[in-house]
């Protein structure tokens, strides 16, 4: 079953309308053909809108709802990562599979070891490309809702966007303790709002670790070996996934 994501507006009572790439997508390179079933999202509502193709126009494709689906893809908790700014290779990898495994939001960072910088004009086209991988994964996994890729930030600004999160972790390398990480990995639940501090791949400044847990981010350890940048926050989406998706209530 192909997915499919649309603006809000585009979904008109039974009637659906799938505009823009994905119209070539769907005649040209899937060949699809009238009668033939593929699922829309708005991106917004979680809901899956199961609909049949009814005409293949030139710049639009017209489909009627079949019927929705509600069925808890998405994780009960808000999961969004703060990833220090990496090689753009490194970040691509990193919002492809952190989509994959649930994360809600994705927000790079610029730290003082990361090792690219970018200007206004290279972060916006960076920013455009990451949200475009993003949407790539939700549509390749099956996900309601397309995350976001927020625009590159300040430690600051990153911090700013923290206050009112019920969990905030910060994996860091002189941290010690794997039941104290359990501990904290456990107390994620359902309805809370949860962040994630990532090093780049120079890793944390020891001022910065400091400055999040003013924030209140909490130290974790990873494990007894050192993790790459691409490597740590993956671990720790996997951990939440399981931790989440095991309540019973996703």
């Amino acid at each position: 079953m192909y997915q499919f994501f649309v603006e809000p507006s585009q979904i008109q009572g039974n009637r659906i309308v799938i505009t823009g790439s994905d119209v070539n997508h769907i005649k040209n390179v899937l060949r699809m053909k009238p009668g033939e079933e593929i699922a829309v999202s708005n991106g917004i509502d979680g809901k899956e809108y199961r609909c049949g193709i009814e005409e293949l126009l030139e710049e639009e494709i017209i489909c009627t709802l079949r019927f929705i689906k509600e069925d808890g893809l998405e994780l009960p908790a808000r999961v969004t990562f703060f990833q220090g700014l990496p090689k753009a290779d490194k970040m691509e990898f990193i919002v492809q599979k952190l989509v994959e495994l649930g994360a809600y939001r994705i927000v790079p960072v610029a730290l003082k070891r990361s090792v690219v910088h970018l200007d206004e004009k290279k972060a916006k086209a960076r920013q455009a490309r990451w949200q475009s991988i993003a949407e790539a994964a939700a549509k390749q996994s099956k996900r309601r809702i397309v995350p976001e890729v927020g625009a590159v930030c300040t430690l600051k600004e990153a911090l700013e966007q923290t206050k009112q999160m019920n969990l905030k972790l910060i994996p860091y390398e002189l941290s010690e303790g794997m039941m104290r990480t359990r501990k904290l990995i456990e107390s994620a639940a359902p309805g809370q709002e949860i962040g994630v501090f990532i090093g780049p791949e120079g890793g944390f400044e020891e001022a910065e670790v400091e400055l999040a847990m003013q924030s209140g981010f909490m130290p974790v350890t990873l494990g007894k070996r050192i993790l790459r940048t691409e490597t740590a926050g993956l671990t720790v989406m996997a951990w939440l996934m399981y931790q989440l998706e095991d309540s019973g209530i996703s």
